[in-house]
């Protein structure tokens, strides 16, 4: 169920926003004055308030103002992957709020108290007709979002954990790193990948057995790329 609270215009915090791909750059007086000449709104919503729909119309920017954002995608099988969390100041689905399915690509719940500016696309055009350099921070932003969003479904279409897994590690490893510093815990990583927290478990051991990876809590050291390169390739 939706759920918002509608705050007053002033609460924007330009010292915040300042920071936020789009906005990044831009001094907080000059901030203030670009908000002041559009129309928007400044929501609160409380833990695991859904803040969007997969599917619903976008036809305004999303900015995380204050919290963290988690973005889910359920699978043709109506399993629930999760894509990301989205932390302040952050904006949200920028590569969408354009073109021809001007839809919501995945569902957005809060993470915990969260306050997200609402700008209307009309209002957004005016910005970017105000000020260059939000118009090029945004034609960035949605460069640097079809790169994940690209990397997200080429991680999606590996069919088993083991692969997921070798592709998450290789990556985290790039061509010179053997040993990563795990940031999630295995409860985290199950969530990402969308299976249970045993099975991730039991995938990852079967890595270790076979001499892949060696393990010590959350640091992992790829002992050999090219079988970790062949299970991508299915073998």
């Amino acid at each position: 169920m939706y759920h918002w609270l509608q705050i007053d215009i002033f609460m924007v915090q330009t010292d915040l926003i300042s920071q936020s791909p789009i906005f990044r750059g831009i001094l907080e007086e000059e901030l203030s004055n670009l908000f002041g000449q559009i129309h928007y709104q400044v929501k609160s919503y409380q833990k695991n308030d859904m803040i969007v729909a997969g599917g619903d119309i976008c036809d305004r920017l999303l900015i995380v103002q204050k919290g963290i954002v988690k973005a889910e995608m359920t699978d043709y099988s109506g399993k629930t992957i999760k894509i990301e969390d989205i932390e302040a100041p952050r904006p949200l689905a920028t590569a969408f709020l354009f073109g021809k399915e001007n839809r919501f690509p995945v569902t957005v719940s809060a993470n915990n108290q969260v306050e997200i500016i609402s700008i209307h696309k009309e209002e957004f055009v005016k910005m970017l007709q105000l000020n260059s350099l939000i118009l090029n921070n945004y034609l960035n932003a949605i460069s640097t979002r079809a790169q994940f969003l690209s990397e997200k479904l080429k991680f999606l279409s590996f069919k088993t954990i083991r692969q997921k897994m070798a592709h998450f590690l290789l990556e985290k490893a790039g061509d010179r790193l053997l040993t990563i510093e795990l940031q999630q815990s295995q409860e985290q990583l199950a969530e990402m990948f969308g299976v249970a927290r045993p099975s991730l478990a039991r995938a990852l051991g079967e890595m270790v057995q076979e001499g892949l990876i060696e393990t010590q809590r959350r640091s992992i050291r790829i002992l050999d790329k090219d079988r970790m390169n062949q299970l991508l390739k299915g073998g």
